[in-house]
């Protein structure tokens, strides 16, 4: 039996449902056809069941100048509908939590990696202090159900009674649902009747990775900064005050260089198995690297991301649990470093 927040997850039980491998064995890996279930997130559009992603919202007046002291994003005065990428950062600039973020004009609604949703609102509920927001972990009652694709936002017009109680963050790679549990089947259905084809994380994931987007615990260790994973941007906004974990960001956007950046690996295809995450990357029988996530994607065949030493030379080509991988550059290796020192010599 596969579990979603005490639940069962009702949509493994598709016909041609497969479960996907951990953190996501709570929601299929596919419906039986992972590369057309690929094209149609390609070429069309297609929902994938993304329920067991942890959900917090956060309401009440101060909830955005909150979270702007708090992440790495630009917040305050965010307006009704935007979507946006946040960190929580510790004192030294590691990545804490991943926040996927939308503002409703009456709360932040936040879906964050499975089984981080208990800590991420046990850390906000600590630092709430007199502050008037509420924190509450919705992880058990809402779903988060994406709808992706070109003719993405044909297909959720397609969704009956879409309510204005259902947020909808809205992104370049996709819209994210927030339904209550009981609407996630039907939902579903609604979209299947119509036409829009089921999709897995197994096409999901391969998206996510060819697109060069990194996720937390997966692509990233316990030593990860922000610069090294292509975050800066994204999900850390350069023009905005203190919060934990500036004093990283600020030096090495201006002084320094990250110790390792993001690939995307292309690994030889006549491999019949991809590589464990964790594996080492090599290069002439040496590790400089770290394997994160892969995936076989229906036109690019098997790709992955990885950590590689910043020095690694953007041409070399590696070996990765015995699979050959070329690289394509995510993160440059002159990422950071834009200050522009001059030193004087004193007169003689």
């Amino acid at each position: 039996m596969h579990t979603i927040g005490g639940m069962t997850s009702p949509l493994l039980s598709r016909p041609g449902a497969v479960a996907a491998a951990p953190p996501d064995a709570d929601v299929a890996a596919h419906y039986g056809e992972p590369a057309q279930e690929g094209r149609a997130l390609d070429r069309g559009a297609a929902w994938i069941d993304r329920g067991n992603r942890g959900i917090v919202r956060v309401s009440g007046p101060d909830r955005l100048s909150w979270l702007h002291s708090l992440t790495s994003q630009y917040l305050t005065d965010a307006a009704p509908g935007t979507a946006t990428e946040a960190l929580i950062l510790d004192t030294k600039g590691h990545i804490r939590f991943h926040l996927s973020v939308v503002e409703d004009g009456e709360s932040v609604w936040i879906h964050t990696e499975p089984g981080a949703a208990a800590d991420l609102a046990a850390f906000l509920d600590s630092m709430r202090f007199m502050l008037r927001v509420e924190i509450t972990d919705l992880t058990a009652e809402r779903r988060v159900l994406t709808v992706a694709g070109p003719d993405r936002e044909a297909a959720v017009a397609l969704v009956p009674d879409l309510g204005a109680d259902i947020p909808l963050r809205r992104t370049d790679s996709g819209i994210d649902l927030f339904l209550p549990a009981e609407s996630l089947s039907p939902v579903a259905a609604a979209l299947a009747d119509a036409g829009i084809r089921a999709a897995g994380m197994w096409a999901h994931e391969a998206a996510r990775i060819a697109d060069h987007r990194p996720r937390l615990g997966l692509d990233t260790d316990h030593r990860a900064i922000p610069h090294e994973m292509g975050w800066v941007g994204p999900a850390v906004h350069l023009e905005k005050g203190c919060y934990p974990g500036q004093e990283t960001i600020a030096r090495v956007h201006n002084l320094g260089r990250p110790p390792r950046r993001l690939v995307l690996l292309h690994l030889d295809g006549t491999a019949e198995r991809l590589p464990e995450q964790g594996s080492a990357i090599e290069l002439d029988g040496r590790s400089v690297g770290v394997l994160g996530s892969s995936a076989r994607h229906h036109e690019l065949g098997p790709i992955a991301l990885g950590l590689v030493k910043r020095t690694v030379p953007v041409e070399a080509g590696f070996s990765v649990d015995g699979v050959a991988a070329g690289q394509e550059v995510v993160v440059p290796p002159d990422t950071g470093a834009n200050a522009h020192i001059e030193l004087r010599r004193r007169p003689a």
